[in-house]
């Protein structure tokens, strides 16, 4: 959720098995601490290349008790970052999740996870879900958030809300969000991304990334969906299996549409992982868009701590990387 931020930032502290036996103890249960290296963080996101993760000591936060969601229908990623702004100004922390979905997402979603329905008509070529959270019971959330988007709709930045009137209704909007990767794997062969871009270069990196692969691959239905308040946004490509038959080409075409999403990303100033990771397939990728210094810094960190390639070879780096 927006509200909590990623893993990385509630990580307090941890115990990891290094490659030569010995044990980092880490699980100090503090909120600050800047004495010296911030070491738990060297295994955050190292995918097990520099040890095993046995213990982790976490930020907890109370559940949420009161809610409120609504589901807006926008013509472009510009008016959701609006929106956001908005919204934060007027509900601060309140704001627990703002998830965007492209219509051609949405459409795929319809077209192939017949179970599920969608409760709102497709009109324009974005949707936005905004949910505010209170983790105190009985809080009216509906009215500030029916002020904002009030507001938001007389400014012109929404075309229509849909307010989620009760808990069914708010489950049926959350259903076509949590079905994306069921309707994109049922639609076709999936290329999917997993980029990161500052917030103000969000709508230049859909409008760009959406437009070149488009020029690129012609028959490629590209969806899209994210966490925009994060900044990550999930590029999909869809191909139609037919044209997948033949492994060679087929690994063509994927490199020949990440080359254009992480191209875009890095022009925007982004990274190709938010969540994901790089593990096998991604380890080229990074290599061809990634400042080397960044490499050859995480190249000498892993030799450093396991200068034998013992833990989780082939990741990252690629096979017999130390």
């Amino acid at each position: 959720m927006l509200r909590y931020g990623p893993t990385r930032d509630l990580v307090l502290g941890l115990e990891v098995v290094l490659p030569d036996g010995r044990i980092f103890n880490g699980l100090r249960a503090l909120r600050k601490d800047n004495t010296g290296y911030a070491l738990k963080q060297l295994f955050i996101g190292a995918e097990g290349t520099l040890g095993i993760i046995t213990a982790a000591v976490l930020k907890l936060f109370a559940p949420p008790r009161s809610s409120a969601l609504a589901l807006l229908k926008l013509q472009g990623v510009e008016q959701a970052l609006e929106i956001m702004q908005h919204l934060r100004g007027a509900v601060g922390d309140r704001l627990g999740s703002l998830e965007i979905m492209s219509r051609s997402q949405i459409e795929a979603i319809a077209e192939s996870v017949p179970h599920v329905a969608i409760p709102f008509e497709l009109t324009t070529p974005w949707y936005l879900i905004v949910e505010l959270t209170d983790t105190l019971a009985g809080v009216d959330l509906d009215e500030p958030l029916g002020t904002v988007l009030a507001d938001a709709m007389e400014a012109g930045l929404a075309e229509d809300v849909i307010p989620a009137s009760n808990l069914a209704q708010a489950k049926a909007i959350w259903a076509v969000r949590h079905s994306v990767s069921e309707g994109n794997k049922r639609s076709g062969y999936v290329v999917s991304h997993d980029s990161v871009v500052p917030l103000e270069r969000q709508a230049a990196f859909v409008n760009n990334v959406e437009a070149r692969i488009k020029a690129a691959v012609p028959h490629a239905n590209v969806v899209m969906h994210g966490h925009i308040g994060d900044g990550n946004i999930h590029v999909v490509a869809l191909i139609d299996r037919a044209r997948c038959q033949d492994p060679a080409a087929t690994a063509a075409l994927v490199a020949e549409i990440n080359a254009i999403v992480d191209d875009e990303t890095a022009a925007q100033g982004g990274a190709i992982s938010a969540e994901h990771g790089i593990g096998v397939t991604n380890r080229g990728r990074l290599a061809r868009v990634a400042d080397p210094l960044d490499i050859e810094l995480m190249r000498d960190i892993k030799r450093l701590l396991d200068p034998e390639g013992l833990m989780n070879p082939g990741k990252i780096f690629g096979a017999g990387a130390a």
